[in-house]
């Protein structure tokens, strides 16, 4: 309690000395000075580029707020700002076309007063990089036209196929193909398919997970309105809504790089084409009352975010996440993880080559002289050797970080005995991992996962209500095989939370409401466990309330150190249960578990 004291107390200074001392530099008013006023309908881009241009070469070091007038602002990509960005786990399609590309500036504040900031086509809304203690205050991010393509089912019979009209603000058409295909400005595209949410709760429709669409023979009916009849699902139901999307992710809606303390402040983000907000390479993040979703109750919208709301990656300091609302997301609230680079190539004791292995990871700063590593075996995910110390960093197939894939890393004690480029290993940086705080907040009604938390450094997660995830709502993950995201958990607590009826899909790493789930190819082979540890707090899990239909809690795999304690626990009949997992607990390849104080008998498999 004492450590969770600290933590909220310096959070707390942290925001108020950052927003008061921001209050008493100087003030800019964006219409008078710059002209950037409300609803005049027209772009704003070159304007605003100007502006922070100018801050820029004045105020730069000095505390100054850009304060904006209530009302809506236009972008459009025409003559903006083009940067080369690249930006993890994101579509590295270069340039990004930038609404606000705030670089190299210290201390400002960009105060919305609640205006509306609305970008066009394809365009990265806000990018602050290489700044510190910036703030973004107080507004909306939307997006005129989505790319995802909402439609309401009409009908659906197993002769016909399936009836649908699209929503209002959706432009469609049918292509010299006989394709339905959706445009907008400066694209088009004609869906995989999309997510299924029911039509009065808004919730992800039960086991319906990645659902398909057939768009082929489509037939016009009425304006806006559409029979598929190869489109035959016996799920589908008339009064669904519907979230027809592709895998793009071209930009976050806020882009975070290299920046020390950023906070975002009653910052909604109402439609991004990847994230909502991206942060990597940064040291401590706040994020206070931050929403990633809906307009409100009364918004004809279903969907949010086309991927997670939040993402973190290879961050340090305290990421701090409190009183937010992450909804209709077509992934994760948060995730918090680094990145293994594989090792490719040895070259002497002391010096190997590594690489950045996931097509959407790469292009920017693995690490620096002086950070710790540690080597993991891919197969086992068991570290190997000693923790070392990088002596030496450059980029081996790029002039510099931007845009590298493999680095060459001398180190200053030699390699651990068997390291080499055939069998698999991987590196982790542990400088760069930092402590979490997930509080207050709300997640539901999305697609895949509630949160990911992957850092060996203290996490907690306590207070937030978890509604309807359609996958697990927790998950402690590591994977040094497909996804490269790192790494060992050492002690997280998950307390005072609420469950209510996750695993309504089934989607990668979905064995409990609550998923401790490593990839590891060989977990036989395994003999150092991966998550927890001899000396280390490991996972608690004490004090929550979970509601579900179905019986999987808790799935556990490679953890030395893991309480499931004092857990009020009820199971209801909202859905009828179908996990493949029939065990309230089950654990493989465990030790050190206690399971006590728990308010229902648990049924528990041990493997």
């Amino acid at each position: 309690m004492k450590k969770t004291f600290a933590v909220l107390v310096g959070m707390g200074i942290a925001l108020l000395a950052s927003l008061s001392a921001a209050a008493q530099g100087v003030v800019v008013d964006a219409a008078r000075t710059y002209g950037i006023r409300p609803d005049t309908g027209k772009s704003l881009t070159q304007k605003m580029g100007r502006a922070l241009d100018d801050i820029r070469k004045k105020y730069n070091g000095h505390q100054v707020t850009l304060r904006l007038a209530p009302g809506r602002y236009d972008f459009y990509p025409h003559k903006s700002a083009e940067r080369t960005y690249y930006i993890s786990n994101h579509d590295q399609d270069n340039p990004k076309t930038v609404g606000l590309p705030i670089e190299g500036i210290d201390s400002l504040t960009i105060d919305g007063r609640g205006a509306d900031l609305i970008f066009h086509a394809r365009m990265l809304p806000i990018a602050v990089i290489g700044s510190r203690g910036c703030v973004v205050n107080d507004l909306h991010i939307d997006f005129a036209q989505p790319h995802i393509s909402q439609i309401t089912i009409t009908a659906s019979d197993s002769v016909n196929g399936i009836s649908f009209k699209t929503a209002p603000w959706v432009n469609s058409r049918i292509n010299r193909d006989g394709v339905l295909e959706f445009f907008g400005e400066g694209w088009q595209n004609s869906p995989w398919g999309g997510i299924l949410f029911e039509g009065d709760t808004r919730r992800v429709v039960y086991r319906t997970g990645d659902t398909g669409a057939n768009l082929k023979q489509v037939k016009a009916t009425a304006p806006g309105c559409y029979n598929a009849p190869l489109w035959r699902n016996d799920h589908i139901r008339p009064g669904m809504v519907m979230a027809l999307r592709g895998w793009g992710r071209p930009a976050p809606a806020v882009f975070l790089s290299e920046c020390v303390n950023p906070v975002l402040n009653n910052v909604r983000i109402h439609y991004a084409e990847g994230m909502g907000v991206l942060a990597q390479l940064c040291d401590s993040v706040t994020l206070r009352q931050v929403t990633v979703g809906l307009r409100g109750d009364d918004d004809p919208r279903y969907f949010s975010t086309q991927a997670d709301a939040t993402h973190f990656s290879g961050c340090k300091g305290l990421i701090s996440s409190t009183g937010g609302l992450y909804e209709g997301m077509m992934d994760d609230a948060i995730n918090v993880h680094g990145t293994y680079l594989k090792v490719v190539g040895v070259e002497n004791s002391n010096t190997l080559v590594g690489r950045y292995m996931h097509g959407q990871s790469y292009g920017f700063k693995w690490g620096e002289p002086g950070d710790s590593v540690s080597f993991i075996r891919s197969a086992t995910m068991e570290n190997i050797g000693d923790v070392n110390y990088i002596s030496s960093i450059t980029p081996a197939d790029a002039p510099t970080d931007h845009g590298a894939k493999t680095f060459r890393i001398t180190f200053s004690n030699p390699l651990p005995d068997g390291i080499n480029e055939k069998e698999g290993f991987g590196i982790e940086n542990l400088s760069w991992t930092p402590e979490v705080y997930f509080s207050d907040n709300v997640i539901r009604n999305n697609r895949a996962r509630g949160s990911l938390f992957s850092t060996p450094r203290t996490t907690l997660v306590e207070n937030n209500l978890f509604d309807h995830t359609s996958g697990t709502a927790i998950l402690l993950c590591g994977d040094c095989n497909g996804w490269y995201e790192t790494g060992a958990c050492r002690d997280v607590t998950i307390r005072g939370n609420r469950f209510i009826n996750a695993l309504t899909s089934l989607y990668q790493f979905t064995e409990g409401v609550i998923s401790i789930y490593p990839e590891i190819p060989n977990l036989m082979g395994q003999k150092a466990l991966f998550h927890g540890g001899p000396s280390v707090p490991g996972v608690i899990i004490t004090d929550n309330i979970f509601e579900s239909f179905d019986a999987p809690l808790l799935y556990a795999k490679s953890i030395d150190g893991l309480q499931f304690r004092n857990n009020h626990i009820t199971f209801n009949h909202d859905y009828p249960a179908f996990h493949r997992n029939t065990f309230n607990v089950k654990l493989e390849h465990t030790r050190n578990v206690v399971i006590d104080g728990n308010s229902s008998p648990l049924s528990i498999k041990i493997d």
